[in-house]
């Protein structure tokens, strides 16, 4: 049951969607084959790379990695909840379906009790900062006053003072309030030492976060004077993701819509003051990075541009920085009307939002966000200004490094107006500095492929060995060796394999429950394909992918991966994979063994002799195997 609805009715609701339409309804489709393929919606291109399989009712883009059935396609490009997407889809196919409380603590009744602990307590912090007489109110009184947040702000926001010491617990239980449900709102925790609830925010300055409907979901808490974190967030619950909620966006949508311009800063308090200055377009992440589905939910108020508007400090720049990841197709001309405009700024002086506002005025900061530089423009000065250029030497790292800023987007024209501006600036020839952006690889290009399973949408399975030829190179993965990217290769691969076939996933059932799962999502999706076969042996593989995906959103895009191949091919892929993990599992418990006879004074003699002749057994046999495996593969 999800959010009060019924496996049936879910199941009513999917064969009632047919994943082609639903697809064709956002993007012309077309069948190659026994499949249909279209420009991805997600995502900005010019060349097809979204595959839309109709027998089993699933679609992977291939171009940004995201994947899924009916329901994720529609959560994904209108940025529903699960629940959501399937009344979305009810509606469109005319199904009625039934909703019921479901379990206790569980679906709509759930959140709608949570959003009423949440809005409770925001009520009573704000009546402890308007009225509390005691010398920690105060001082949060006075912190605010200092900011600039005094008069009738903290009412226009709510604004409110968590003094801690039980006295929400027994706040809300007095309403009527559960502990569970307080622990699900997490506005209350549990003491390590003698298990009793306490409050989660003490002796801090209370921000009210809430959804682009107005609905209190989650708090910021600034600690009044000395301590750390000096920033609090609320943790994740049922009704708060952070990398999906933006701070003011209910209060700044509007304006949003009137300007066309969605300006993003890092802080609360920055929010608010550019709102009482007038700029009522601005809000602020989460303690997180600007993230894609931040920038979709923007685009869909701001139909112009979005603005990030960087502090001056270290922190400021390191987070100017990471927003060059959000370069892609979907700056460019080419785009269409899906472009979205981004921009940067940083402010001077080392100053944040709300300082240059009470210094220099919000007219003046207005006038920055007005000649803000595209993201595109600004990633390359950046990159620039870290190099001399009066130097020869420094001059070609300054271009490789300027260059590298167009690599997502190097087959467009305006990456090739920008070369030949980076050429200009660090005095190279246009031919050359144009024939080094061609050969530059996409950076997300080569961290798909370097997480691609084995099997490819061009070429199907691919048998390699752990650690030989057809192992992945080494590319950008930190401290994991070939033979263990090889190995989490074909973990993904298999998960995939037994998604696409659920009739293999029951004939090797034994082997998904016994595999030692190196990545740990893989183990989270290999135990929810068993949970779902375990439910129904005749699931289809679009309730194994939504199912898994409920339980750990990235699911999806792993299991519709792998490309099909079909029939007997299926099966010897599964029974090669199978097999190869196996192996893995035993070359580990051999390690381990080893690892023991290492240092012989550890062990008495005959346990040591004992331990010795187990492993070498261990090591015949698997020698064994491997050639078995090799010569099978």
């Amino acid at each position: 049951m999800a959010g009060g609805i019924s496996e049936e009715d879910i199941q009513k609701v999917r064969e009632a969607n047919d994943l082609v339409a639903v697809i064709g309804e956002r993007s012309p489709v077309k069948q190659r084959g026994r499949d249909f393929w279209c420009c991805c919606p997600l995502h900005n291109e010019k060349t097809p790379s979204f595959k839309i399989d109709p027998a089993l009712q699933l679609w992977h883009c291939f171009g940004c990695g995201e994947g899924g059935d009916v329901f994720a396609f529609v959560m994904k490009t209108e940025d529903l909840s699960f629940p959501e997407a399937v009344r979305r889809l009810a509606e469109r196919a005319h199904i009625e379906i039934t909703e019921s409380g479901g379990r206790p603590g569980e679906g709509a009744g759930r959140k709608a009790r949570l959003k009423a602990v949440c809005a409770e307590a925001a009520e009573y912090y704000h009546a402890q900062l308007m009225r509390n007489p005691g010398p920690d109110a105060s001082a949060a009184r006075s912190y605010l006053a200092g900011r600039g947040l005094g008069g009738e702000v903290p009412k226009t926001w709510q604004l409110g003072f968590a003094p801690g010491r039980g006295s929400l617990v027994r706040h809300l239980a007095a309403a009527g309030f559960t502990a569970e449900e307080m622990q699900q709102a997490n506005v209350a925790l549990v003491g390590k030492g003698d298990g009793k609830l306490r409050d989660r925010f003490y002796n801090r300055v209370m921000f009210p976060i809430r959804d682009p409907q107005g609905d209190c979901i989650a708090f910021g808490g600034r600690v009044v004077g000395a301590g750390e974190p000096k920033y609090l967030n609320s943790q994740e619950t049922p009704l708060f993701h952070k990398s999906q909620v933006l701070y003011g966006l209910d209060k700044a949508k509007a304006a949003m819509a009137a300007t066309g311009t969605a300006v993003v800063c890092e802080g609360y308090t920055d929010v608010i003051a550019l709102h009482e200055a007038g700029m009522r377009n601005a809000v602020a992440t989460l303690g997180t990075a600007l993230t894609m589905r931040h920038i979709r939910l923007l685009s869909r108020h701001a139909r112009h541009r979005i603005v990030y508007l960087f502090d001056g400090d270290a922190a400021g720049q390191r987070a100017a920085d990471r927003a060059l990841a959000f370069i892609d197709g979907s700056m460019t001309p080419e785009a269409g009307k899906s472009r979205i405009e981004l921009a940067a700024v940083t402010l001077p002086d080392d100053l944040d939002p709300a300082e240059f506002v009470g210094l220099r005025g919000a007219d003046e900061l207005k006038r920055l966000v007005e000649r803000a530089q595209p993201l595109l423009a600004y990633g390359i000065e950046r990159r620039l200004a870290n190099h001399d250029l009066s130097r020869p030497e420094g001059r070609a790292v300054a271009l490789t490094d300027a260059l590298s800023v167009l690599a997502p987007i190097k087959d467009s024209m305006l990456a090739k107006d920008y070369a030949v501006q980076i050429a200009s600036r660090c005095r190279a020839r246009e031919e050359d500095v144009l024939a080094e952006l061609a050969h530059l690889k996409p950076p997300r290009l080569a961290a798909e492929e370097d997480a691609a399973p084995a099997s490819s949408a061009a070429g199907g399975p691919s048998f390699a060995t752990r650690g030989g030829e057809g192992a992945a190179p080494a590319r950008g993965r930190g401290t994991l060796s070939s033979a263990e990217r090889s190995r989490r290769r074909f973990e993904r691969q298999l998960l995939a394999l037994a998604a696409r076939r659920p009739d293999l996933a029951l004939a090797h059932a034994d082997a998904l429950a016994q595999t030692q799962w190196h990545d740990r999502a893989s183990a989270e999706v290999a135990q929810s394909v068993l949970d779902t076969l375990a439910d129904d042996p005749a699931a289809p593989p679009a309730r194994i992918v939504t199912d898994a995906a409920r339980r750990l959103p990235a699911a999806a895009n792993l299991l519709t991966a792998g490309a099909p191949s079909g029939g007997a091919s299926d099966e010897r892929l599964a029974a090669f994979l199978v097999e190869e993990l196996s192996i893995g599992d035993a070359e580990d418990a051999v390690a381990a063994l080893r690892a023991q006879l290492a240092d012989p004074a550890r062990l008495p003699a005959d346990e040591y002799e004992m331990l010795f002749e187990t492993v070498a057994a261990m090591q015949k046999d698997l020698a064994r195997r491997r050639a078995a495996h090799k010569s099978a593969g």
